[in-house]
């Protein structure tokens, strides 16, 4: 067994303890004891990391950016940053839905065999600007998906007057402002990253990049809608979760369809 396996059974095991934990305390009267959530979520995030660079890297100048490790790249991140945000506010309902989809992702990492690659040039500044603003835009906007849904449970159950359920949740108002920064944030990110890609990269609207790109300007027109829908006609709850879930599902279809397509079916 290599050194990455045993760090991605590490991560695994860390990050579905961490999400065991939350899920199991969070409606009990003293609430996830989140310092001990923290710490296993902090080792799974560094043995994630440590593994995910020795899959990624293939040398100073190419890394293989295949789906596995895309989508193990992308958790990496959203993981990391649904526990920063913990440290400051309560994102309870958020913590076991991110460790649980990265520690199993990392187990799935461990099971599944190697020989997908995918290598990009990574001393070319276009190429690297156009994906990691592609990375950031996908990560911001789906823990914006999931900030939909805290918003949503929230709402539903104070409407019910069930407080003790979001006893150990954030308030409900605080929580919308939030999505909607992160709405801001990821839409902004998904816009420079198709300019990034329509001024500087040669084969952005060839063939083999059609549905991305018209999945991708669907995304972002369905999320550019949803921001103007809320600050001109006051938006809110079960429409903008509908149209944020139908916003990431499209996004998700640019960006991993065709991969999953190409790596898995056809080969």
């Amino acid at each position: 067994m290599s050194l990455p396996d045993i760090l991605s059974i590490g991560a695994s095991v860390s990050y579905l303890l961490a999400a065991f934990i939350t899920i199991t305390t969070l409606f009990t009267p003293k609430g996830p004891n989140i310092v001990l959530i923290l710490f296993l979520g902090c080792i799974g995030i560094i043995t994630h990391a440590m593994s995910s660079s020795s899959h990624l890297i293939y040398s100073s100048e190419v890394i293989n950016f295949s789906l596995p490790n895309v989508v193990s790249l992308v958790s990496l991140l959203i993981t990391l940053s649904i526990t920063a945000v913990a440290l400051k506010f309560k994102v309870n309902l958020l913590l076991p839905v991110v460790y649980s989809f990265a520690g199993f992702w990392q187990m799935v990492l461990f099971l599944i065999p190697e020989g997908h690659e995918n290598p990009i040039i990574s001393d070319k500044i276009s190429v690297i600007s156009h994906v990691s603003l592609s990375l950031i835009a996908y990560c911001v906007l789906v823990i914006a998906t999931l900030y939909a849904f805290q918003v949503s449970y929230i709402n539903y159950k104070l409407k019910q007057k069930n407080l003790k359920a979001v006893n150990h949740l954030p308030p409900l108002m605080q929580v919308e402002g939030q999505l909607f920064t992160l709405l801001a944030m990821g839409t902004l990110c998904l816009t420079l990253s198709l300019l990034v890609g329509f001024v500087f990269l040669e084969h952005f609207f060839s063939a083999q990049n059609g549905h991305k790109m018209v999945f991708s300007f669907l995304a972002l027109i369905t999320y550019t809608v949803i921001l103007w829908g809320h600050f001109k006609q006051g938006w809110r709850g079960h429409k903008v979760l509908v149209l944020t879930i139908i916003a990431t599902f499209l996004l998700t279809l640019a960006y991993f369809g065709s991969r999953f397509v190409k790596e898995f079916i056809l080969q």
